[in-house]
């Protein structure tokens, strides 16, 4: 599999706390000379990894996106697969809990999913093969590291794959606006993963129906709905709450 960039301090110094391997080669802005950058680049000599200090344009050529200065060349990590999963819910000493995005395609959307799911402890975010952001540059950057820490495992049939955690006794709570519960009328204490639709059209029909639950957000205002990455955000924290008390 052909190289891949990562930019960004947080998805950077994520990558040489968890995958250190996959480093290849680093690029960092000329004119950077704080702590930061002397930390990252004393590990960097420790593990061999090798360094350059290049003018601003180089890193612009490089990648698309505010870069912060620095451009890491890294191996592609291995995805977690459905097997994986399954094999870490049998084998996991606590009550699953797993984000569902159904066709989320906007990967500042998924970054900002991931890097949610990162703060609340959710074990695994999972999504469909053909209808979802890619695990690219931008979605590391905007997830700040949590992409290297939250499994994302992308299944070829997600409704069959719904199935699958039902029978592992995961309850299914997805969200719709025409939903007559609540967020707050939902348990989230037990083996439970949240299901949130695509940008604009929600969850898909087969993915809807294999929901056990199906809650909306209460919304006071004139506008009649959230960004997804905002809307994964409310329903998570209120999940969380659930479990930490």
């Amino acid at each position: 599999m052909a190289d891949e960039f990562v930019f960004g301090w947080h998805a950077i110094e994520a990558v040489l706390k968890q995958e250190p391997g996959r480093l290849q080669r680093v690029w960092i802005q000329t004119g950077r000379e704080d702590r930061r950058v002397q930390q990252i680049t004393s590990v960097l000599d420790e593990l061999g990894v090798a360094w350059e200090v290049v003018h601003r344009r180089e890193l612009d050529a490089r990648v698309a996106g505010v870069h912060q200065g620095v451009v890491a060349q890294v191996g592609v990590s291995r995805e977690w697969d459905e097997v994986d999963l399954l094999s870490s819910l049998s084998a996991g000493g606590k009550p699953p809990f797993l984000l569902v995005l159904d066709g989320v395609t906007d990967p500042h959307n998924l970054g900002a999913c991931l890097r949610t799911a990162d703060a609340v402890g959710i074990q695994a975010v999972i999504v469909p093969k053909d209808k979802s952001a890619s695990l690219n540059a931008t979605v590391r950057k905007v997830a700040c590291g949590a992409a290297e820490t939250v499994p994302l495992v992308r299944v070829t049939n997600l409704a069959r794959f719904l199935r699958s955690l039902k029978e592992e006794g995961v309850w299914l709570i997805g969200t719709a606006g025409e939903a007559g519960a609540t967020l707050y009328q939902a348990d989230f204490t037990g083996p439970v993963a949240l299901v949130m639709g695509a940008e604009g059209k929600g969850m898909r029909r087969l993915t809807r129906e294999h929901c056990d639950l199906l809650i909306s957000i209460p919304m006071q205002g004139q506008v009649d709905s959230l960004n997804v990455s905002v809307a994964t955000g409310v329903c998570l924290y209120e999940a969380l709450r659930q479990r930490l008390a």
